[in-house]
C-alpha cells in the first residue's frame, strides 16, 4: 500500500483557509527502468555490426527524452523529429550523431542545425532548395530519403539521381547517407520488394546506407547497412505478433502502475460504468483504479483486457472513464484499497494490452499524458 505523506517534509500551499502539501500526486505513476533500456540496446548490438541510431522521437516513445538518452548513452546516434529536442541533447552534453528524421521545416532551422552540428534528413526538393540558407561550408551531413514503396516521405527512385547530384554539388553538404523505411518488416510480406528497389538505386553510389527499423534489425540481417534505426525494441516491446519481447530477451522499460481507491460489492445483474457495458452474472467484488483515458489508458479497451492486481492476472470490466477504470477481483480475494495495479510493464506486456484494445504498443507508450509522473 502507498505510504502516507509526511506533510511536515513537504512545501505547503495555502488556498483560502486550507493548507495542504504542494506535492500530492494521484497514485498513478510510470516507472522507467533505465537498466531495461540498456539491456535492450545490448540485444540490438548483439544482432548487428552496424552503427545504432536509437529512435527517441515522441519524447522517447513517452518515456522522457533525457531519461531515455541517459540510459542509451552507448548508442552511436539518436533520431528524433523536433529540433528543440536535438538542442536539448546537445546542451546536455551528448556528442553522438543527432538525426532530424523529417529534416528542417523552414530555412531558419538550418542556423540551429549548424550551431549544434545536427544531421538532417532530406526528403523533398524544397529541403534541397533550403540548403542555401546553411551558414557554413561543407559542414552538414544529410540523409537522403528514398521512397522505396511506402509512399510517405522521400524521393521516388526516378528522382533520386537528380537529388543526389544536387546534394553532391552543394557547398554546404559534407556526407550523404541513403535511407529508406520499410512498411511491412513486421509482417509476413517482409521487405524483399522494397529492399530490391532501394538496392538497385543505392548500388550506383558509394555512400553509407540505413534501412532497418526494429523488425528488420531482428529478422532481416541483409537490411542492416551502415546504420540501423531501432525504436520499439529499445523500449522492451516486440515489433512482431508471433514473437514476444520476453522470447527475444527484451525487458519493458516502462511500468504504468496505480492503486485501487475503492471497492464495490456487486449483486447479480448490477452494471458497471458508462453505458452499462458490463453486467455481473453473479455476486462479485470489483476494484476502482485511479487510471483513465486522461492518463493515456485506451478508452476503447474492452471487457476482459488483462491487468495485474497485486501481481495476479485479472481483467478490466466496464468502460474506461476519464480518471478511473474497474477491475474484476474475483480471483484476487485479498485485494483492497491500496492494492497495486499494473496496467502494463513488468509482468504485463504492453503489446498484450494493445492487442486487446485493437491498437499497437507504440500508441499506448506515446499516449501517456503529462499528468502521469514518470520516474526512474
Amino acid at each position: 500500500m502507498r505510504a502516507f505523506y509526511n506533510t511536515k517534509a513537504l512545501p505547503l500551499l495555502s488556498l483560502r483557509n486550507v493548507t495542504f502539501p504542494i506535492d500530492m500526486p494521484r497514485p498513478i505513476q510510470a516507472h522507467l527502468d533505465q537498466n531495461a533500456l540498456a539491456n535492450n540496446l545490448h540485444i540490438a548490438r548483439r544482432a548487428t555490426r552496424s552503427r545504432i541510431m536509437a529512435a527517441i522521437k515522441g519524447d522517447g516513445y513517452g518515456h522522457g527524452l533525457l531519461l531515455v538518452a541517459e540510459a542509451l548513452a552507448d548508442a552511436d546516434g539518436f533520431a528524433m523529429l523536433d529540433i528543440q529536442d536535438a538542442v536539448r541533447l546537445r546542451e546536455a552534453g551528448y556528442k553522438q550523431t543527432l538525426l532530424l528524421l523529417e529534416g528542417c521545416f523552414q530555412a531558419e532551422d538550418l542556423k540551429l542545425a549548424a550551431e549544434y552540428d545536427l544531421t538532417c534528413v532530406i526528403h523533398s526538393s524544397k529541403q534541397i532548395a533550403m540548403l542555401d540558407a546553411y551558414p557554413r561550408r561543407e559542414a552538414l551531413d544529410v540523409w537522403l530519403k528514398i521512397n522505396s514503396g511506402m509512399n510517405r516521405l522521400g524521393f521516388v527512385p526516378e528522382a533520386a539521381g537528380t537529388a543526389m547530384g544536387q546534394l553532391h554539388a552543394h557547398s554546404a553538404v559534407r556526407e550523404i547517407t541513403l535511407m529508406t523505411h520499410f512498411a511491412c518488416a513486421d509482417e509476413p510480406r517482409g521487405v524483399a520488394d522494397q529492399l530490391g528497389v532501394f538496392n538497385t538505386l543505392a548500388n550506383q553510389y558509394r555512400v553509407p546506407r540505413s534501412l532497418a527499423n526494429s523488425a528488420a534489425l531482428l529478422r532481416y540481417p541483409e537490411t542492416h547497412g551502415d546504420w540501423v534505426r531501432p525504436g520499439i525494441m529499445l523500449y522492451g516491446a516486440s515489433p512482431f505478433l508471433d514473437s514476444s519481447a520476453q522470447q527475444m530477451g527484451l525487458r519493458p522499460a516502462m511500468t504504468l502502475h496505480s492503486e485501487i481507491i475503492a471497492i464495490q460489492e456487486l449483486r447479480t445483474g448490477d452494471e458497471v460504468g458508462y453505458g452499462a457495458l458490463f453486467r455481473a452474472e453473479r455476486s462479485m467484488r470489483i476494484g476502482i483504479v485511479a487510471c483513465g483515458y486522461a492518463d493515456g489508458y485506451p478508452r476503447h479497451a474492452p471487457n476482459g483486457t488483462p491487468i495485474l492486481v497485486d501481481g495476479q492476472l485479472t481483467q478490466i470490466v466496464g468502460r474506461v472513464s476519464m480518471d478511473m477504470l474497474s477491475v474484476d477481483l474475483s480471483n484476487v480475494p485479498h485485494a483492497g484499497v491500496g492494492s497495486r495495479v499494473v496496467m502494463w510493464g513488468t509482468g504485463m506486456p504492453v503489446e498484450t494490452v494493445a492487442r486487446h484494445a485493437g491498437t499497437i504498443s507504440y500508441e499506448l507508450l506515446c499516449g501517456l499524458t503529462k499528468r502521469v509522473q514518470v520516474h526512474s
